[in-house]
Parts: C-alpha cells; sequence; structure tokens
C-alpha cells in the first residue's frame, strides 16, 4: 500500500503524457496547505472501464499538496465495467486497507463517474462510519442515456430508471454525518442528462469545460476539491 517515490515518478510521467495530450499543465502550482502526517486519507475511485491509473492526476497533486504519499491511494476495480454491487464490496476493502495502513478512523473519497454510484451504496451498507467527506464527479447519480452504448453489469445499473437507481435513490443521497459535494461540466457528453450529476440536498459545482475524463486533470476542479477536503466547504457551489 505505500508508495515509493519511483511509484510517484512513474505516475507523474504517465500524467505528463496525458496533460500535453489533454492540453492543460502541471505548471499551475496547487494551493499551499500546510497539512500533516494525521491529516485525513483520501481513497480515489474510478468509473465505467477506468482504472486506478486514470485517477494519477488528482493523486499527484493531493501528494504535492501536502498529503503523505500512504495516505492517497488510487484504487482498481477487478472488473472496471462490473456491477456496483460488487465494486461497493471493493471499496469495503480499500477503505479497510487505507486505514490499515494510516491508523485513521475515517477517510476521504474522491469518486469519479460510475465509481460514484459504487461508493454511495457502499456508505449505504455501512461504509458511512468510516467516511468523513465524500466528493462525487461527473457521477450519473440517476442514470445516463448513454449506457444503452456501453457494456458489462454497471451498464444495467446505469440506464435511467433501472432497479439499482431506484433503490440507490429512495433514500438520502448520502447518510447523516458524511458531508458531500458533487462536480460536473457543462460539456459532458457521458452523463446525459448533465443534470444527473447532481444529488438533492448536495452542494454543486458546474465547471467550464473539460470534458468527463479531463476533470480529472482540471485545475479548477482539483482546487475545489482542495478546499472541500481541507475546509469542508467549496467555491461556487449551488445546492441543488
Amino acid at each position: 500500500m505505500k508508495r515509493s517515490r519511483s511509484g510517484i515518478r512513474a505516475a507523474a510521467a504517465l500524467l505528463s503524457v496525458s496533460m500535453v495530450m489533454g492540453g492543460a499543465g502541471l505548471a499551475e502550482k496547487p494551493p499551499p496547505t500546510h497539512l500533516q502526517e494525521s491529516s485525513v486519507p483520501v481513497l480515489l475511485v474510478p468509473g465505467w472501464y477506468s482504472t486506478g491509473r486514470d485517477m494519477a492526476p488528482l493523486l499527484i497533486r493531493l501528494v504535492a499538496a501536502g498529503w503523505a504519499e500512504d495516505h492517497v491511494m488510487a484504487m482498481t476495480f477487478s472488473d472496471p465495467t462490473g456491477s456496483n454491487r460488487d465494486h461497493a464490496r471493493e471499496i469495503v476493502a480499500a477503505v479497510d486497507s487505507l486505514r490499515e495502513v494510516t491508523g485513521a478512523e475515517r477517510v476521504d473519497i474522491v469518486a469519479h463517474s460510475m465509481g460514484g454510484l459504487a461508493t454511495r451504496l457502499y456508505l449505504e451498507e455501512g461504509g458511512a462510519a468510516h467516511v468523513r467527506r465524500v466528493v462525487f464527479i461527473a457521477t450519473p447519480q440517476r442514470g445516463t442515456y448513454t449506457a444503452y452504448l456501453a457494456f458489462g453489469r454497471g451498464r444495467d445499473e446505469m440506464i435511467p430508471g433501472s432497479d439499482f437507481l431506484k433503490a440507490l435513490n429512495s433514500g438520502p443521497s448520502v447518510p447523516p454525518g458524511v458531508e458531500a459535494l458533487t462536480i460536473r461540466t457543462m460539456v459532458d457528453a457521458h452523463i446525459v442528462p448533465e443534470e444527473s450529476a447532481t444529488l438533492p440536498g448536495v452542494p454543486d459545482l458546474e465547471v467550464c469545460c473539460p470534458t468527463h475524463e479531463g476533470l480529472l486533470a482540471d485545475m479548477d476542479v482539483f482546487r475545489a476539491v482542495w478546499q472541500f477536503l481541507t475546509n469542508g466547504t467549496s467555491d461556487g457551489g449551488d445546492g441543488q
């Protein structure tokens, strides 16, 4: 679990390539912070058909902003297109492992796309006791019509009106005691309609104008994530 400096350097190399291709850069410095080794650990949860490597932009910036290397973990699901129910069980193991390594009682979670659905299920099934704050980045909370073009068991669960989504949305957006923030982009071609990325009663931030995947490397998104994880507040969020 503990990350070596060579691992971080390798991730940075991968990120530099993606930044060049995406037109963004890491030249922008992350927000200053004074985090200590005892800061709340962060679990990064990828979306449909993605892995922990896709979360590298956030991982690198969190470490650069002051999180200890062993306090940030980007997980990969055994089946990236599989069921959110299976993914939720894998989040249980990932959170338990991160807590064991760091000695922390609670963690923060930053989830992208479908990974946010598994995260919500994890919270509903008892995980809320171990989570302080969660950020949902472009998560199809009420489904997306582009799911009809996807595959895997996760595909059926993301279709608007699915039994999975009806059950997930039958209760509160997040359990009591957990703070949450949703972040979305107005040019998201994956989350249709875009408003599906919001949650009732949860502050929402709409940014312009990274793509669905580009949200993970966008500096404005990172600043919002950093602000929320460190202070529990967001810049410019609107309650839905």
